[in-house]
């Protein structure tokens, strides 16, 4: 149960290995939090060192396309862990290429909008049955207006950001809440090597934005905030002048 300066005792992150999801833990971290679970596809070698210095952390097998699993997995930590505060949904791939591999853009949305459904609603009826919790989602700036050099992955984080956002909706009331975070191009392992974009952060900037939002019980939160305001405009420029901002 989070503290009265909203401090959680409790964190889930799906995508143990994440970047953002990892800097987003360590900026939670307080004497109240007890308890970190990094769920991971390939949980053995995990890192588990400077996440926490007061918190017990453990980890345990996740797979994002092992729909099924999903619910019987959150239960599981939460009888070991006890009521989750926070769960973070932090895995996912950006994909390569995907735009002309049929079965490469399946998988690709397999994980990123398949898994981000099943799990959520996972993670959500059980914050649901607590009567309270947060589920942060880490969706993507990618989302908000599809670029021609990665629609696929774009499209994957548009679904997932319409889900989180209409699952927030939908658990008013119930004493659950989402938060969705929109970053724009992070310095992570996902995105070495690869052009940095405009308004670029890190992914300690993601998460002080994100922990920021989450303790004013913010809906969503940009990274950069003024990348909201940039979107405003971006998401209706017209066509031919999108493409070749994307050149």
């Amino acid at each position: 149960m989070k503290n009265a300066i909203q401090e959680p005792q409790t964190i889930l992150l799906l995508g143990g290995t994440s970047d953002i999801g990892r800097a987003i833990v360590r900026e939670f971290d307080s004497p109240v939090l007890r308890s970190v679970v990094l769920a991971c596809r390939r949980p053995d070698g995990v890192d588990t060192s400077g996440l926490s210095d007061h918190a017990e952390v453990t980890v345990v097998r996740f797979d994002a396309t092992d729909h099924a699993a999903h619910e019987d997995l959150i239960s599981s930590i939460a009888d070991d862990a006890g009521d989750l505060d926070v769960v973070i949904q932090a895995f996912g791939e950006l994909g390569a290429g995907d735009g002309d591999d049929p079965v490469a853009a399946a998988h690709l949305a397999e994980v990123n909008y398949v898994g981000a459904v099943s799990s959520g609603l996972a993670a959500a009826r059980h914050l649901r049955r607590q009567g309270h919790g947060t589920l942060i989602v880490l969706s993507s700036v990618a989302g908000v207006r599809t670029r021609p050099s990665n629609f696929v992955y774009g499209s994957t984080k548009a679904g997932q950001d319409a889900f989180a956002t209409g699952l927030g909706h939908a658990l008013r009331g119930s004493g659950a809440r989402v938060l969705t975070v929109r970053p724009g191009f992070v310095r992570s392992a996902m995105t070495e090597g690869l052009d940095e974009a405009p308004f670029a952060v890190d992914p300690a900037d993601v998460a002080r934005v994100t922990v920021a939002g989450f303790r004013r019980g913010a809906e969503v939160v940009w990274a950069p905030p003024l990348l909201r305001f940039v979107f405003a405009v971006l998401r209706f420029v017209p066509g031919p002048i999108w493409r070749r901002l994307d050149r």
